[in-house]
This record gives C-alpha cells, sequence and structure tokens, in this order.
C-alpha cells in the first residue's frame, strides 16, 4: 500500500477501506505521507467524498494516529463541541455543570478560528491560567475536580494536526468529510464514552444555512456513533451573537456572572441546559433530556458549578479566590466606547460574522497565526433581535486598546445591525436535534 494508490482510489470514487485510511493517518503522523500527497488527498477527498464508511474509517485512524486516553473513574466521560459562532461561551458553563451532576469532562478545546471565538483564548484571560497542563495533569484534574478544559496536546491525533494545516493552505477547508474527521478524532481520542455537538447555523456561523447545518450535524452524528461514541447534535441559531459580550475577558465576565447570579445570561443558560440535558440523558444520568436540563439549571443555580469552575481554575493554575474576585482578576481595556444607533427602531438582523471580525480588529483574535491576543478588548451589551432602541441609544459598547480602534469599531458595528419600524419574530435558539 502506497499513497498514491489511496489518493487514486479516492480520486476515482472507490472510497477509503479501513486499513487505506490507517496507512494514511500512520503516514500524516510519521512523515511517510508527504505535504504534496496530503494535500492531493484532501483535494480528492473534497471533490468526490469518502462516504458513510469512509468517514468512520478515517476518524478511527486520525483518531488512532496518537495517544487515547483511557480513563476507570466512577461516572461517565463526557464532552461537548461547538462548530464556533459569535460571543458562545456555553463550554464554560457547560463542562462544571455537567462535573457537578456527576460526569467526567475532560474537555479538548481549540483556539479561536476565522471570526469565531476559541475557549482556550478564552481561558487564557484568567491570570495563571494553563491550558497545556500535560495529558498527566489533565487525568488528575479531571479525576480530582470532574472537568478541565485544554488544549490538545502534540500527541493527540497527530495526523489530524498535520493534515488540518494542509486543508487551510490547500483549498480544502470546506469538506464536510475531512471537517467530521477532524473534529471526532482529537475529540474520540479524548475517550469519551458520550458527546453532544452544537452545530450552529445562521450569519455567525460557519454554516450559514440551516441544510448546510443539518448535512454537517447527520454526518458528526452518524460518524461518531459509528466510531462508538454516543453522540447527539442540537442545531442551535446562529444569527445573532449568543451571548451579550463577544472578546476573551468579557466573555469570562459574562460567565461568571451567570455562574454566581448576578446577571444571568438567559440565551447562554437555555443553550447550556439544553445541551446538558442531552448529554446527562445519554449518558445515563437523567431519565431524559427533560430531567437532564433539570439537573443542570439546579447546578447552576445552586452555585455548585461555580465552585466547580473555580476548583478547575485554580487546579490548572489560576487565582484560588477566582470566583470571589473575577471582577478583579480579569483585564480590562483602557478606551470603552458606545455603538449609537443611527436612528430609532427594532433590531430585526444582525451581521455575526462582521461582529466576529471586529474583535478580530481590535486584537482580541488573530489575523495571522502568530498574532498575540489581547484579552482585555471586544464587544459588550450587545443588543438582540427584537430589542427597541432610540436615535443614539447604545447598541452595544466597544473595548479598545486605543481611540482610533474604538473610532473603527464602533462604525463596523453600527453597520452589523438593520433597524426597522417593526418589530420582528425573535429566532428560536434550539432550531432541531439530531440523533442516530
Amino acid at each position: 500500500m502506497d499513497a498514491r494508490a489511496i489518493i487514486a482510489s479516492v480520486r476515482d470514487r472507490q472510497g477509503l477501506p479501513a486499513d487505506a485510511a490507517r496507512w494514511f493517518a500512520d503516514g500524516l503522523a510519521s512523515g511517510a505521507v508527504s505535504d504534496a500527497q496530503a494535500g492531493a488527498f484532501a483535494m480528492a477527498v473534497l471533490l468526490n467524498g469518502i462516504g458513510a464508511e469512509g468517514r468512520v474509517a478515517l476518524t478511527r485512524a486520525m483518531r488512532d494516529s496518537g495517544r487515547v486516553l483511557e480513563w476507570s473513574l466512577p461516572g461517565p466521560v463526557l464532552d461537548k463541541h461547538s462548530t464556533g459562532g459569535i460571543a458562545d461561551s456555553v463550554s464554560l458553563l457547560l463542562a462544571p455543570a455537567l462535573a457537578a451532576c456527576g460526569a467526567f469532562v475532560p474537555m479538548i478545546s481549540g483556539r479561536g478560528l476565522g471570526h469565531t471565538g476559541g475557549t482556550l483564548d478564552k481561558l487564557e484571560a484568567i491570570p495563571g491560567y494553563r491550558t497545556d497542563p500535560g495529558l498527566d495533569r489533565l487525568r488528575e484534574v479531571v479525576r480530582e475536580v470532574g472537568c478541565a478544559i485544554v488544549g490538545a496536546s502534540a500527541d493527540i491525533a497527530p495526523a489530524d494536526r498535520r493534515l488540518y494545516a494542509i486543508r487551510d493552505i490547500s483549498g480544502t477547508v470546506e469538506s464536510i468529510d475531512l471537517i467530521t474527521a477532524s473534529i471526532l478524532s482529537k475529540k474520540l481520542a479524548a475517550g469519551l464514552e458520550v458527546l453532544v455537538l452544537d452545530v450552529k447555523a445562521g450569519s455567525g456561523a460557519f454554516m450559514k444555512t440551516l441544510d448546510d447545518a443539518r448535512a454537517l450535524a447527520r454526518s458528526l452524528v452518524d460518524t461518531a456513533n459509528g466510531a462508538g461514541c454516543r453522540t447527539v447534535a442540537l442545531i442551535t441559531d446562529m444569527n445573532q451573537p449568543l451571548g451579550q459580550s463577544a472578546g476573551n475577558a468579557l466573555e469570562v465576565l459574562e460567565v461568571m456572572e451567570t455562574l454566581t447570579g448576578s446577571a444571568i445570561n438567559e440565551a447562554l443558560w437555555e443553550v447550556t441546559s439544553a445541551l446538558g440535558g442531552e448529554a446527562l440523558a445519554l449518558a445515563g444520568l437523567a431519565g431524559d433530556a427533560t430531567e437532564g436540563a433539570a439537573m443542570i439549571e439546579e447546578a447552576l443555580e445552586s452555585g455548585r458549578a461555580a465552585a466547580t469552575f473555580g476548583r478547575m481554575v485554580a487546579a490548572l493554575g489560576g487565582p484560588a479566590d477566582f470566583v470571589e474576585r473575577y471582577p478583579d482578576r480579569l483585564p480590562a481595556a483602557p478606551v470603552t466606547r458606545p455603538v449609537p444607533a443611527p436612528r430609532p427602531g427594532f433590531v430585526t438582523a444582525i451581521d455575526g460574522s462582521a461582529l466576529g471580525q471586529t474583535v478580530v480588529r481590535l486584537g482580541g483574535g488573530r489575523l495571522v497565526g502568530t498574532d498575540r491576543v489581547n484579552p482585555s478588548v471586544g464587544l459588550s451589551r450587545l443588543s438582540r433581535i427584537g430589542d427597541e432602541v432610540d436615535r443614539g441609544e447604545a447598541l452595544a459598547f466597544v473595548h479598545a486598546a486605543t481611540d482610533a480602534a474604538a473610532d473603527a469599531a464602533v462604525a463596523v458595528v453600527a453597520a452589523a445591525y438593520a433597524l426597522a419600524a417593526e418589530a420582528p419574530r425573535e429566532p428560536k435558539l434550539v432550531v432541531e436535534r439530531v440523533a442516530e
């Protein structure tokens, strides 16, 4: 078996057998497959597809190209993955809430991608928090605390790490087959029993249409279940930011307000409880998703999730008093400026991608991989669809490092909001459920 024969098979629409997938994934990890061959393979998959069996084979092969964690814990091992959106900090609420309900959550997360925020970037706004503690420390924290949100180490799905970089420069990022294998190989390498997926659809998501989101959700659910991990997906709305803050420290602040009950964000709460309910039901910790959602809400309301979050932060190098002192521990931008509404009316539409790109250009994300992230910048008090504003009333607030950056951001944010005389119908947050 060799790379040319495998590429030719996919090129000629003959699929990707399990043995070929294993050989190619091992070659990606070891370097036996060249960059040119990896690019040709990715293009062949993009153009011709590999079918349901090929997706399972490639996912398993990339999972097994590195270390696969095994657990011996007194409860099920769960995780959640989001396909990316604006002001989506659900992971920071859900991981400790699941842990407070008896689950164990080794959440391997990523950094910002394009206009969407990254969970690791958000957590690194917390002074001292280590997103790269190593697998041994990950195991200890999950066992002791119940959850740990960290980045993937170099020996987790190394074939995906290599192929991901090749896809980025070869014009093959959009392949659902490759997206599916990329997401799931890393998640399944964490040794999960249950996975719940949040597939976003709308202006602030990678999948702009509901049909595209359905196709991705179906592929992810079928492939994960085919690879032996019980999985369900919820398609959720991303035609507007989920939370009211976008930007790393600002999103952590909003999470902490929700965890401690000082200012609960209802949209974040609803999506968190819905995803958590599905995960607890699938894991057998709740009788059904409704009971599971109630358990998640109780963990949030009682403060047990907040206490778990605080223990996780301390265990991974952050302040031991973070839950009690979070306003003092998070960085703040020197310039804050309102975005005045140009006329009175109701918010009828929001360009989520424009808001996400604004955060990136303020310094809250990366235009190139070597950019340093400024954790303090971003947007807060974002108006939502259906909100009524007067002329000059703030649609949002910009948090910037300089006056010039604030001025530029104000103009873009104002243009991202559409206003009309009549109130629109508010979009439904949880749109559909996709199961095996």
